[in-house]
């Protein structure tokens, strides 16, 4: 959390909900101290809990789901400057949209395992906890005897019911016997989990244990929440752990959070009287959730201000340019008029001597203009170059209009995404809007390579080059799937996904063969010759290049580019 976090903390902090033992700047951005993470810690009584999920909701944040007969709790670890804590918490704790490197690392070391002890280490605020993961199931060959008695004696009847004396006890495994396991049969792996709470310097690191041999006495760094090469706090490194410290007799007092209590049972007074009383745990999470979340949610608020003024001055300056150009497109017909009295006034061309404008008195008004020319081209050749110029203005107005509608509709859906962040009261999902609306479209993880269109219920997929054309055909489409592609021109190949017991309509083929004639050598052409067949009766060309198939069962298509069909598609998109 930056100073400007802390600033904004103390302005925005909601003034009733503090005690008024401690200034209101010292608690709000106050991380637990040492004697409140103790007590946080004895209230959770984590050991012999076990891990069954984890869950990172951000890059300052991780929660762990834990479980005891009957006590299923969720302990929330913050690692945000000023307000480091451990606390159980009973909110809903979201998923970030795509798995977290650190996050993954636990889930796939210590889901499942035993916390076998969990304290803080000599009021560091450092916590460590001892994890056990039970590794593969390794049965005594006794019991496999007996198993295998059992089935034998029992496994032809149905009716039938082996004896109690069936099940009885197996002697535990002799020290020869357990000497005897192999190595992929081990009884399980011991992990330490060291969550450092400093302020400005907080990181979370999973360890291996010290051997018993290890003479420094230092656990070695699986993998840790924040990488810092610098501070050797990264991967195969070993944990640095501070010395202890002489008492310096100072005293940390454990807030009481007396404010919280009384709005807790002023808002509650149905609750039994036992249910009404919070522990400090739920005390700190309400604290942190009304106050630290205040304080996030303004500066998550002030980036997404930043971040919607930006995009909408760049798109509202391309709306502009759009309107500025269809207001000159509008006086397409001046550029005819001047092109006729280039042909009017023809005869002058001889007598200009390299002059690079024409002057003339238009015929219609009766006022004298002046026309611009190039002088190194005759009279036919610089109105043909006026009579283009009014040809494209006409013919893109049409397409002119449809852009600055799609601008128009993308500032609408800004505004509506900018509404949606500012009434967003979660700080981790607004952070998660925030990270998702920033990251650039080629950096968002697609589900598979070139362009997708959804049609009437139909999707449409075009692969616009050799690699996306041969990885679509490789892991994306299927036999029943429908494939086109231009003749005699290079190009992209162009996927109709087969929807079972429906056939393709004619209308969908168009759209189809439109974007294969578009993503191919015969666009300037406006039109071509298509065929197209099933993905299964298509056969790789042998020592071809990449992605080169030769058809068979084939069908024949003539293709005329509809721009109509093409803006519906854009839109789609």
């Amino acid at each position: 959390m930056s100073r400007f976090t802390i600033r904004a903390a103390k302005c925005v902090m909601h003034r009733s909900v503090i005690p008024h033992s401690l200034p209101l700047w010292y608690t709000a951005t106050m991380s637990l101290n040492c004697n409140e993470i103790d007590t946080v810690l004895a209230e959770l009584d984590l050991a012999g809990a076990f891990i069954q999920d984890i869950v990172q909701p951000s890059y300052d944040s991780i929660a762990l789901y834990t479980y005891k007969p009957g006590e299923p709790k969720t302990v929330f670890i913050s690692l945000a400057a000023a307000s480091c804590r451990i606390h159980e918490t009973r909110r809903k704790i979201p998923k970030n949209a795509k798995p977290l490197r650190f996050n993954e690392l636990l889930k796939s070391r210590i889901k499942g395992a035993r916390i076998t002890d969990c304290h803080q280490i000599q009021k560091n605020r450092i916590i460590v906890m001892t994890l056990h993961k039970d590794g593969p199931v390794f049965v005594m060959p006794a019991a496999k005897e007996k198993l295998a008695a059992i089935r034998n004696a029992h496994g032809s009847s149905t009716d039938s019911q082996p004896s109690p004396e069936a099940f009885a006890p197996v002697a535990a495994p002799t020290p020869a016997s357990a000497a005897a396991l192999s190595d992929d049969e081990s009884t399980g792996t011991d992990f330490q989990l060291y969550i450092r709470l400093w302020s400005g310097a907080a990181n979370i690191f999973l360890c291996e244990p010290c051997s018993a041999g290890d003479q420094t006495h230092r656990p070695r760094i699986i993998d840790s929440f924040y990488r810092r090469p610098a501070k050797g706090e990264t991967s195969g490194s070993l944990l640095i752990l501070p010395e202890p410290r002489a008492d310096d007799g100072k005293v940390w007092p454990v807030r009481d959070f007396s404010e919280i209590q009384s709005q807790w049972e002023e808002q509650h007074p149905d609750l039994p009287a036992e249910k009404r009383v919070l522990t400090f745990s739920q005390k700190a999470d309400l604290f942190y959730s009304q106050n630290a979340q205040v304080a996030s949610l303004t500066v998550l608020r002030e980036q997404a201000d930043k971040w919607y003024n930006e995009h909408k001055s760049r798109q509202s300056a391309a709306l502009e340019r759009l309107a500025d150009k269809r207001r000159a497109f509008q006086n397409a017909a001046q550029w005819k008029h001047q092109g006729d009295l280039i042909l009017a006034y023809s005869y002058l061309f001889n007598s200009l001597n390299g002059a690079d404008f024409l002057a003339c008195e238009d015929y219609e008004t009766g006022n004298q203009v002046r026309i611009k020319i190039d002088p190194k081209k005759n009279a036919q050749e610089n109105a043909a170059a006026y009579y283009e110029t009014y040809k494209k203005q006409t013919g893109g107005l049409e397409a002119l209009e449809h852009d600055i509608a799609r601008a128009e509709k993308a500032i609408a859906e800004l505004d509506a995404q900018y509404e949606r962040m500012k009434a967003e009261t979660n700080p981790l999902k607004l952070e998660q809007q925030l990270r998702k609306s920033t990251t650039p479209k080629q950096l968002q993880k697609k589900a598979h390579p070139g362009l997708d269109y959804i049609v009437d219920g139909w999707q449409l997929i075009v692969g616009r080059d050799a690699t996306e054309n041969d990885e679509l055909l490789r892991h994306h489409v299927r036999g029943s799937d429908l494939w086109l592609h231009t003749r005699d021109y290079a190009g992209g190949y162009v996927f109709i996904k087969n929807r079972p017991g429906k056939t393709v309509p004619l209308e969908i083929l168009l759209y189809a063969g439109n974007l294969a004639v578009y993503y191919s050598k015969a666009r300037k052409n406006a039109a071509a010759d298509l065929y197209y067949t099933q993905v299964k009766h298509l056969r790789r060309a042998k020592n071809g290049p990449k992605g080169l198939v030769l058809p068979t069962h084939e069908k024949n298509l003539y293709i005329k580019l509809d721009e109509s069909k093409l803006r519906e598609l854009e839109d789609l998109q």
